[in-house]
């Protein structure tokens, strides 16, 4: 396959310039333009709720498993981000809408004060689905205002405001799926949001040896995480241009990928074994052949698709199989900013790095700060994006990262070739 060549000596990829956050800056130089901040913020709260509306009420409440959190706790979460850090702290008057929703939609905030566990999240009957829309509305109310007449030394604050709640329309999107796929009826539903198409063929992308520059560089918004901009010696490397596909996954399940414990890990394959794990969530065997759960239903796996719903551990074991290897963080980060012929955001790439703090990295003080620094431990990196993914949310530097066990979101896998 032909292969693109990056050089280290080659200019800095400016896809800051591209940055949909690039206007955020601008607010900060301009404080008179906020009519775009107000706009903004109605978008990406509309958004939230478009993803539910063909849910049934019953829907809301479900949590199968800890990781996934009911429908209606996501719509109350990233209302109480908005209500708690910054209507209460800085619209003089505010009184709060409920004194006990704190308790209820505080997620991981030691510092904000007690919280309902995360694993009792299903047994919340009350509040009412009907309660967590109206307080959507009393505080979007109040945020309208607010925003409206935004101080701009706010601007920081408001643009991780926006980036948590389309954090949790990706989750959203997940975790419907996952309260869907695991109902027995393998219900349909309409996910406006939601597009996945095969993708073409893309060419592959050389790293040549030499010393990059990590990090995000950009004027507009990133998380914390992706601060403490280093350099990195990158060894000659070469990313497949294309994600491995559905028939190309299949292969090594019919070659006994879960079968064989040398392909694994040894905490993968206890996993596999504790769990009776013989494919990728969602994918089932029916008469022989493979079949998946979409929010089409149940239909026949594609087999041109890229595979999704992998964890960490089958990708190692798949690229182990192949007798390949995933690309690191730094590598895919390289190729990725550096060669716009990198075909990426449909699927979030595991790589074969740890979740760890870039040099120089600090953590914000008070909550803010609990955002990322203190998950820096057994956890593995993923880039790029997938299809549910909300627009304007992924750029090259992004650093998402999650347990290696974990199969609910849209993960997939890019090899090293050679």
């Amino acid at each position: 396959m032909e292969a693109n060549i990056l050089n280290p000596n080659a200019g800095f990829d400016r896809f800051t310039d591209r940055s949909p956050h690039f206007l955020f800056t601008m607010l900060v130089l301009n404080p008179s333009a906020t009519a775009f901040l107000v706009d903004r913020y109605q978008q990406i709260r509309a958004h939230t709720e478009l993803i539910c509306r063909h849910l049934e009420t019953e829907d809301y409440v479900v949590q199968p498993i800890a990781d996934v959190s009911p429908p209606k706790w996501h719509l109350g979460h990233t209302t109480w981000f908005w209500e708690t850090f910054v209507l209460v702290p800085h619209l003089p008057g505010y009184q709060i809408f409920h004194e006990d929703f704190s308790f209820v939609f505080n997620s991981y905030y030691e510092s904000v004060g007690r919280r309902v566990l995360r694993t009792n999240r299903g047994n919340l009957s009350r509040p009412t689905v009907a309660d967590v829309y109206r307080y959507r509305a009393y505080v979007d109310e109040h945020m309208s205002r607010f925003l409206a007449e935004a101080d701009s030394n706010l601007i920081p604050l408001l643009d991780l405001g926006l980036n948590h709640e389309q954090q949790h329309q990706e989750l959203l999107i997940t975790d419907i799926k996952y309260i869907l796929g695991h109902n027995p009826l393998f219900p349909a539903i309409e996910m406006p949001a939601l597009s996945d198409t095969s993708p073409a063929a893309g060419k592959a992308v050389t790293v040549q040896e030499g010393v990059y520059t990590i990090g995000y560089q950009g004027n507009g918004f990133c998380f914390d995480n992706e601060l403490g901009v280093h350099n990195v010696y990158l060894n000659e490397t070469t990313l497949a241009g294309s994600l491995i596909t559905n028939a190309e996954y299949m292969a090594f399940i019919e070659a006994g990928g879960y079968q064989h414990f040398r392909y694994w890990l040894s905490d993968g394959w206890a996993w596999v074994n504790v769990h009776h794990v013989q494919a990728p969530l969602y994918w089932h065997r029916v008469e022989g052949d493979w079949y998946v759960y979409t929010f089409d239903g149940l239909n026949p796996v594609e087999p041109d698709a890229p595979v999704c719903h992998v964890s960490y551990y089958e990708a190692d074991a798949f690229a182990r199989w192949r007798g390949q290897r995933l690309p690191t963080e730094f590598e895919w980060e390289t190729a990725a900013v550096h060669n716009e012929s990198l075909r990426w955001g449909q699927r979030w790439e595991w790589t074969n790095s740890a979740y760890l703090p870039y040099p120089g990295f600090t953590t914000a003080d008070g909550a803010v700060g609990e955002y990322n620094g203190k998950f820096m431990s057994g956890q593995m990196v993923l880039r790029g994006a997938s299809v549910a993914t909300p627009d304007g949310h992924a750029r090259p530097t992004y650093r998402n990262f999650f347990q290696p066990d974990k199969q609910w979101q849209f993960t997939g896998i890019r090899m090293v070739m050679g």
